[in-house]
């Protein structure tokens, strides 16, 4: 009997040690209920509860018009690479990884950045207006799901070594809403059912980055600020570019996320992998302001004064 006892109470230590350090998201808690949700993040990695975290809820009227936020330059995001793209289930969201390495300048940047990933976030695929998943949030209004395209600086290697900097990481930041179908998304969306569970991937012919993002002129309005990775080990040197145009996808397509799951078979479903908000700390959230359309009243008084100041030369 005792031997029985040692042997039940070392498999629950196995199971435990297992688990611990472990992250995850809460909706995992039932399943898994020793792994570390958000609000214990920082007992694994302590950058977790810096001051400088994301993401972050955007005040529209506390953010500071920036002029030298230009437009951003895209290099070679129009560009279909020869080698396939690994897509992949790694237990909290769909990475892809990215062969050829489109780069990012201007907008503020200060340097280029060579897009290596991108990944998603979404709240409930079956729902996505009711329980929506966007990291960030306007005027804390959230979107069903946000994509992110990670960028290193291009002279860098990889991300381990981009993390030895202070503005190691830009990861450009795309709402995506229920809207009307978008087709360039259909043969990432096919693969899905091939890695419903942990650890499964699988290879997709590459497409134009672009392609998966809205058009070029329309990404001319957007939110900076620095940030981290909005999963350990929240590395705080990410500079964020959240765009104000939105990616859209169709309600059916959207649901296709419901086919993942974040271990393997009858695990938990794959949804809610957000972190939530994180506080500013006096940071300001930077806007670009690009392409504004001003309102009708104010057209109208500066024609107005543009009249007056031509009448008195």
């Amino acid at each position: 009997m005792e031997l029985l006892f040692l042997a039940l109470l070392c498999l629950h230590i196995l199971k435990t040690e297992a688990v611990v350090g472990h992250w995850c998201y809460r909706s995992q808690k039932c399943e898994q209920p020793q792994c570390e949700d958000p609000t214990q993040w920082h007992q694994i990695n302590r950058a977790c509860k810096g001051s400088r975290q994301s993401p972050v809820n955007i005040v529209t009227r506390d953010v500071v018009y920036d002029k030298s936020l230009q437009p951003l330059t895209f290099e070679g995001y129009d560009v279909k690479g020869s080698a396939k793209w690994d897509v992949e289930n790694n237990g909290h969201t769909v990475k892809v990884t990215l062969d050829a390495s489109p780069k990012v300048g201007g907008g503020g940047l200060g340097r280029k950045y060579k897009a290596v990933e991108f990944h998603l976030h979404w709240g409930v695929p079956g729902e996505p207006q009711s329980i929506p998943g966007s990291e960030h949030s306007i005027d804390g209004e959230k979107f069903p799901m946000e994509l992110h395209v990670v960028h290193i600086r291009e002279d860098v290697s990889d991300v381990t070594e981009a993390k030895k900097t202070p503005d190691g990481l830009a990861v450009l930041a795309f709402f995506i809403k229920a809207d009307e179908e978008n087709q360039n998304y259909a043969t990432l969306l096919s693969e899905l059912k091939n890695i419903k569970y942990k650890g499964q991937s699988a290879q997709v012919d590459p497409l134009p980055l672009s392609s998966l993002l809205p058009p070029e002129e329309d990404l001319g309005r957007y939110y900076r600020y620095e940030g981290s990775l909005t999963t350990p080990d929240c590395y705080e040197g990410v500079i964020w570019t959240v765009f104000e145009m939105p990616v859209e996808l169709s309600l059916p397509q959207l649901s296709e996320f419901a086919a993942l799951h974040f271990d393997g078979k009858n695990s938990t479903p794959m949804m809610e992998n957000f972190r939530p908000a994180q506080p500013l700390n006096g940071r300001k959230v930077l806007w670009s302001g690009a392409s504004i359309a001003l309102p009708r009243a104010k057209l109208l008084l500066l024609a107005l004064a543009l009249t007056c100041t031509l009448s008195s030369l």
